[in-house]
């Protein structure tokens, strides 16, 4: 499978589009300002122990105190507040993991309040982002994920994945980090580890290390609330976890980033760094790849399959609701139990796409078309099933019920994504009237005016819709050449399909919007 990233950036952050055979699979936006990412570890603050929920509420700086349950504390919580009360103490130069005494494991059932107290400070990891009107969840079982393992201190253990099926390469794999990894500390086995050399897990596990002795070291000047590590950015992350032998393109349009992403592949593999490519077309890079008309095609409350199948799509605050219908598909040779199998089949690889899509989390119900036969409900389970085994997010898929009801709990650690694909006319602002047609081409003169000659802009950029465009361009004595013996300076223009019929938006030299 032919997979692509195509990686957009804009002032407001990082926009990054994953392609499956060109169609768009998942969608993450990466905000320039986001403090609360997923895998950040802070020193924190006990705020409020709350024993009816066995949980305490930490200061992390946020608004909304952080959540943490006395389940997502780990077992190894004792060994962490006593290292962190040392690395914090004026013997933290005298501090090493190899050295270190562990403490003994909590038990599963024992109360939050025999391990906190008020006022306390904790080191804790962002297990969920900060999603609505909550505030993030976190927890103190800290644990570094590389591209071929999973560090986890104050642990001697070594688990592999699951999916690594082959006996013997589980027990290659155990015997290589045994013999490598360093004391107290615990690694899990990454899925993309097999049949890997032990220079490259040694390599993985030494920057792991280096990471965590990068906190400790912070310790000793931290005070709560405060952001001692960052985890690596959404676009590294997605690498880190996705890149595979599949990849064939990467293509980013910002000079910077493609740095960056050139560095980080360099380091995680390095057989892949042709497949990066930067972008220089004039174009904006989603529009070029068509992920722009994708997008207005996949999100909005009804979605349309290519045969006429579609699905309605409604978001509560406790659930998401699918709600699969046949439309105009209907095969006059077929019965209607076979209609319907059609139709769900089909159905259930765009939902697992809409799910990944979207990141949608929680609990979803989706409504199948009715089916009588058992065996049938058996095939769309498993259809599920497999369009479902691409979704790296954790979920659990109960077979269909006798009322065609099919239940997924999806992990949710991020808001989940939303594009509003019906907009708001740029023209009449929702008002439903617009200023005489006109004087259209004297207002946008009236801007350029006051942009080149009262705020000095060098140069300027103009888009406007395709048949705008020609208006301006086309001809011997154009329009724009009479800005140009007007202004005496020459102003590009730019043909932009996304745009309505009288949307037009200045660029300054940098390439970034001026509102006007």
């Amino acid at each position: 499978m032919n997979k692509e990233l195509i990686i957009n950036t804009g002032s407001a952050g990082v926009e990054i589009a994953l392609l499956e055979e060109k169609g768009l699979v998942e969608l993450h936006k990466e905000k320039s300002n986001n403090n609360f990412v997923v895998g950040d570890v802070y020193l924190g603050r006990v705020k409020k122990i709350m024993p009816g929920l066995n949980a305490a509420f930490i200061d992390v700086g946020y608004e909304k105190d952080a959540f943490l349950h006395y389940l997502d504390l780990g077992p190894q919580v004792k060994s962490l507040l006593k290292f962190s009360k040392i690395a914090m103490s004026a013997k933290a130069e005298m501090l090493s993991m190899d050295g270190f005494v562990l403490e003994e494991d909590i038990e599963k059932t024992n109360k939050i309040s025999s391990v906190l107290n008020p006022n306390q400070p904790i080191l804790i990891q962002i297990a969920k982002e900060p999603i609505s009107t909550k505030g993030p969840r976190v927890s103190s079982e800290i644990s570094f994920a590389g591209r071929y393992l999973v560090l986890v201190p104050f642990s001697n253990r070594v688990s592999v994945s699951q999916k690594i099926k082959s006996v013997e390469e589980r027990n290659r794999l155990k015997r290589l980090i045994n013999s490598i990894k360093p004391k107290n500390y615990g690694v899990i086995i990454r899925t993309v580890a097999e049949n890997k050399l032990v220079a490259d897990l040694d390599s993985d596990l030494k920057n792991l290390v280096a990471k965590w002795e990068s906190v400790s070291k912070k310790l000793a000047t931290a005070k709560p609330p405060q952001k001692v590590l960052s985890e690596l950015d959404r676009t590294s992350a997605l690498l880190r976890d996705l890149l595979n032998e599949s990849f064939n393109s990467i293509t980013v349009d910002d000079s910077a980033l493609y740095e960056e992403i050139h560095q980080y592949l360099r380091q995680i593999a390095p057989d892949k760094i042709d497949i990066l490519k930067l972008y220089k077309g004039k174009t904006p890079i989603f529009e070029s790849f068509g992920v722009d008309k994708q997008i207005k095609g996949l999100f909005g409350r009804v979605i349309t399959i290519k045969s006429g199948v579609y699905l309605i799509i409604e978001h509560t605050e406790a659930l998401h609701v699918i709600d699969v219908n046949s439309g105009h598909r209907m095969k006059t040779d077929s019965t209607q139990e076979l209609n319907a199998l059609d139709v769900n089949l089909e159905a259930a690889g765009e939902v697992a796409r809409q799910l990944r899509l979207r990141d949608m989390g929680g609990i979803i119900v989706i409504d199948f078309i009715d089916m009588t036969e058992g065996a049938h409900r058996r095939m769309l389970y498993e259809r599920l099933r497999n369009e479902m085994a691409r979704d790296h997010a954790k979920h659990t898929i109960l077979p269909p019920s006798k009322f065609g009801l099919v239940q997924i709990t999806r992990q949710r650690v991020r808001p989940e994504m939303s594009v509003e694909t019906y907009e708001k006319c740029p023209v009449c602002e929702g008002t439903g009237e617009i200023r005489p047609s006109i004087l259209f081409i004297d207002t946008v003169e009236n801007n350029i005016r006051y942009l080149l000659q009262e705020q000095n802009e060098k140069k300027l950029t103009i888009g406007f819709h395709p048949f705008i465009y020609a208006y301006l361009t086309k001809g011997l004595y154009t329009i724009r050449m009479r800005w140009f013996f007007k202004y005496h300076h020459w102003i590009s223009l730019r043909s932009m399909k996304s745009y309505h019929f009288l949307e037009y938006r200045f660029f300054n030299q940098a390439g970034d919007e001026i509102k006007m």
